[in-house]
């Protein structure tokens, strides 16, 4: 096994406890909701990220927060790719999204930023849209209310009791895309599952 065959799956977030719970926070929630089920913890490697090292479906997966503000994700990813040898093709960047519904969960190959600046940012540093990305649907602010102050806000108590099964959709979502590929990840996730 080479440290090309590694992954690296990313989260974007705001670091810091004020953030924590924070719909801008998903991709946080994600790869803490993986650490949590493999029993490990994150921990300091270097003043731009916190790394933890899990096999997700057999697959050896650094998973990891960048600590620069949501905003400048890219150079902590970017560096992340260089040192540990990772190919931008193995790279999952896990974001919140206001163009869906809250509760939905959609892959893709590269695109468009969509408006989400810490996209921009990894796409810039390193250069490369060839990196798949999980966009996790938060949905639109209530009339009246500023976008900024919405992903900045935490989710609603209803949100929030929906949360750990949102996770669990995440995390399975990401095993099928490590085993399968994202073809198959985007037909088994994309397609309604029938009522039981």
């Amino acid at each position: 096994m080479t440290a090309t065959d590694r992954w690296l799956i990313a989260g974007l977030g705001n670091p810091g406890p004020w953030f924590a719970g924070t719909r801008h926070n998903a991709g946080f929630a994600v790869v803490e909701h993986l650490a949590h089920h493999a029993g490990t913890r994150f921990h300091l490697t270097g003043p731009r990220h916190r790394t933890t090292e899990i096999d997700l479906a057999a697959h050896p997966t650094l998973l990891a927060k960048p600590l620069w503000t949501i905003n400048q994700s890219g150079p902590p990813i970017a560096a992340l790719l260089r040192t540990q040898r990772i190919a931008a093709t193995h790279l999952v960047v896990i974001q919140d999204d206001l163009d869906f519904p809250f509760g939905t969960i959609r892959l893709k190959r590269g695109g468009g930023p969509g408006g989400h600046n810490g996209i921009r940012s990894v796409t810039e540093a390193i250069a490369s849209r060839d990196y798949l990305r999980m966009r996790i649907g938060v949905g639109r602010p209530p009339k009246g209310q500023k976008l900024g102050s919405f992903v900045l806000g935490r989710f609603s108590e209803a949100e929030q009791q929906q949360l750990p099964d949102l996770l669990t959709r995440c995390a399975a979502s990401l095993e099928t895309l490590l085993t399968s590929g994202l073809d198959h990840a985007q037909t088994t996730l994309h397609t309604p599952q029938p009522v039981s």
